[in-house]
């Protein structure tokens, strides 16, 4: 009981400098997986971290109905697919606004609602582009409409990559000219509605796109080599890609908007640089610069508000980014944390405070039957392997992560084993033509965790889609190379 206090004042200490100090945080809370926690269960990890703003990618009125009298600060979110919708008229908009707001307005603190999600990726190929600002604009309208135009407003997550620079300096920062018209729209829009302008900012995939970028820029060091822009200088990546886009904002005649951070975070497998040890000292680096109460050097009296991305690891997302894409969590998919984390960037590192309550499945694993493999069904092993990781998630034995260092029977026994937990431990989810077997002791196998899944019943359970068949072919294919 005297620990439990204790923890929990420790947590409160922390809340207390984030209220006094220069950030605003909250986080992602994603949930695209086969056995999500519960809703109920994560809105008390949030608040058992004094966590108070969380950032959804969806409307899901379970998730809403958990939020209720939490006090939290929400955004929720309508996915690209339905941008095409809320742009065709008003009407959808106002139907939208109606089935999935109405009911909770005065029970839920929403305070955005975000139009789609990085719409302008370069990958997207303009899939969303014409559809996007119709979108934003017809939602505001039906917040308007609804009065509740004054509490929430409209906003669209954009990734970093609707700016850039042709240099390595802030300054040359500009708007992507294939969308630079359009951006210029959506900008005066939210910015004649009082809305903010959200990017999501990821250090990680500078370092994953370029082995050569400079790793302590990424992390933060004290004694990084700055970055020298007219009379500013940059030791850091977030303060350099945020003042590239306030420099690309200026040169549109719009430099006083409020702006938010809607993701940023660092991965914890599926890459050589996603590990925990990693992720641990980005998020040491971030707090503390976060809390030195000052903002960039372009905008020094900024008040930084920032979503960490992301609050739960997510077993089917889609891996086309790369594999470490289910792997953003600052906890486990069961709620449990990976590293402690200083909230007050002042070296007080605790671990956060876990899920409570989680039901789990049997205490049961699948591994490969090793009594009966020989030279001469090695194919069968392979084949039933590769099956394995076509329908499960194999990411964790691409190079680079986790389990990558195990053997070539142990990669079969963690294949047959992942596909037997999200298959919720059926007894033919376990028999590769003879060659798995069920056991009871735990094959975990030093860093590399052999995971059982959370019982959450039936009704909770995501089904697989065609995307996690393509990413777990992409899998097999980059652990073949």
């Amino acid at each position: 009981m005297g620990r439990a206090v204790f923890v929990l004042c420790c947590w409160w200490c922390m809340l207390v400098v984030l209220a006094n100090g220069s950030i605003d945080l909250g986080v992602n809370w994603g949930n695209i997986a086969t056995h999500p926690l519960p809703p109920k269960t994560v809105v008390q990890l949030l608040k058992d971290n004094g966590i108070r703003k969380v950032k959804l990618f969806d409307c899901d009125p379970k998730t809403l109905l958990a939020l209720e009298g939490s006090g939290m600060e929400v955004m929720v979110a309508i996915p690209n697919l339905q941008l095409a919708t809320m742009a065709d008229s008003l009407v959808n908009a106002e139907d939208w606004v109606s089935e999935n707001l109405l009911d909770f307005v005065d029970k839920v603190k929403i305070r955005h609602v975000a139009v789609g999600n990085e719409p302008f990726l370069k990958s997207y190929n303009g899939s969303f582009v014409k559809h996007t600002f119709p979108a934003l604009r017809n939602i505001q309208k039906a917040l308007d409409k609804a009065n509740l135009g004054k509490q929430i407003k409209a906003t669209v997550p954009l990734n970093a990559d609707v700016y850039e620079s042709n240099s390595s300096k802030p300054s040359d920062g500009n708007f992507r000219s294939d969308i630079k018209n359009l951006i210029i729209q959506i900008v005066k829009f939210l910015k004649d509605n009082g809305a903010p302008f959200v990017v999501n900012i990821y250090p990680f995939l500078s370092l994953y796109q370029d082995d050569n970028f400079p790793i302590e820029f990424a992390f933060f060091e004290r004694g990084a080599k700055s970055v020298d822009d007219k009379n500013y200088h940059y030791t850091n990546v977030l303060d350099a890609n945020y003042d590239t886009l306030l420099w690309s904002l200026k040169k549109i005649g719009v430099d006083d908007i409020k702006i938010i951070i809607g993701e940023i975070g660092w991965p914890t497998d599926g890459h050589k640089h996603a590990t925990t040890k990693d992720a641990q000292k980005f998020y040491d680096g971030l707090f503390r610069r976060l809390n030195e109460n000052k903002g960039t050097p372009l905008r020094p009296s900024a008040k930084f508000d920032v979503y960490l991305f992301g609050l739960l690891d997510e077993d089917q997302k889609s891996i086309e980014p790369g594999f470490f894409e289910r792997y953003w969590g600052i906890f486990r998919f069961d709620g449990k944390p990976k590293f402690p984390l200083d909230f007050t960037g002042k070296g007080q590192n605790k671990m956060p405070i876990g899920a409570k309550n989680v039901k789990y499945m049997e205490k049961k694993w699948c591994v490969l039957d090793t009594s009966i493999v020989n030279h001469n069904i090695t194919w069968m092993v392979q084949k039933q392997t590769d099956l394995a990781c076509r329908d499960g998630d194999c990411s964790s034995l691409t190079p680079g992560s986790s389990c990558s260092s195990i053997s070539n029977i142990s990669h079969a026994s963690y294949a047959f084993n992942m596909y037997y937990q999200m298959r919720n431990q059926k007894k033919d989810a376990c028999d590769f033509e003879g060659l798995g077997m069920i056991v009871d002791k735990n094959a975990s196998q030093g860093q590399c965790l052999f995971p059982i899944m959370i019982d959450v019943g039936a009704g909770e359970r995501l089904s697989f889609g065609f995307g996690g068949i393509i990413a777990a072919i992409l899998t097999m294919f980059f652990m073949l190379m």
